[in-house]
């Protein structure tokens, strides 16, 4: 055939071959493995040396939040990030490690917000409410990270990353109680009213939190003064509770 005779023949000497003082012309370097192998048409996209693990989760965030808890599996990560099905478990073990990294991402985020909306408060007493509204904001704007977050029984939390995460996360919640209460909290020697207080006030906004993210308030809305929202049945339930004043 022509191409095994183009390949087999050998070239003929050039006058740059022969010469003796020539300097060959410098040699294009290979392009680099891509660890991403695209369809048909697709550009493939190299990731540099400890860039894959980010990139991993920033593909397992997509699936999350496009398809659910119920879609968020290695396979799906793997396709979503363009990579062979065996590297999220080379980074993560399995699925609960991928799931655990993911959700202290989201919990970082989740504490970033909360400290920005507390430290942005006019008066301590307005720490509370404040990080209160941040909360719902976050909830609503990554429903599926959010989910996440609180689903323990999918989660490792002896994870480091994790743990600090959600440790910190409960840190913020004390400290803004602490705030509004005006006393120093312990957090591993909560008084049985600190204990109360935390946890009536982590309840309600939680708890309000999921039935706003399952449409389950449409009918209270319904029914409420005209012009009543989401955001101000909030801050309405917030002034009879966590900005109530304690003595």
């Amino acid at each position: 055939m022509l191409y095994d005779t183009l390949m087999t023949r050998k070239p003929e000497p050039t006058k740059a071959r022969t010469r003796r003082n020539h300097t060959a012309p410098a040699r294009t370097p290979r392009p680099r493995r891509s660890a991403r192998t695209g369809g048909a048409g697709e550009t493939a996209t190299p990731y540099h040396h400890g860039a894959l693990r980010d990139a991993l989760l920033e593909a397992a965030e997509r699936v999350l939040e496009r398809d659910g808890l119920a879609g968020l599996t290695l396979r799906a990560v793997a396709r979503e990030a363009g990579v062979s099905h065996a590297a999220p478990a080379h980074h993560f073990g399995d699925l609960t490690g991928l799931m655990s990294e993911l959700a202290a991402i989201g919990f970082r985020r989740f504490n970033a917000a909360m400290k920005a909306a507390g430290e942005g408060a006019a008066a301590p007493t307005d720490k509370g409410p404040a990080r209160a509204r941040a909360y719902v904001a976050y909830a609503q704007a990554n429903p599926g990270m959010y989910g996440l977050m609180f689903r323990t029984e999918r989660l490792d939390y002896t994870r480091p990353s994790l743990h600090d995460a959600a440790t910190a996360s409960f840190a913020g919640l004390a400290g803004a109680i602490s705030a509004e209460r005006n006393e120093p909290i312990a957090e591993e020697r909560l008084s049985l009213e600190q204990a109360a207080a935390i946890a009536r006030a982590w309840s309600l906004v939680h708890g309000y939190t999921m039935l706003l993210l399952e449409g389950r308030l449409v009918d209270i809305l319904r029914r409420a003064p005209a012009g009543t929202t989401a955001e101000t049945l909030l801050d309405g339930m917030l002034k009879t509770t966590i900005g109530r004043p304690h003595p």
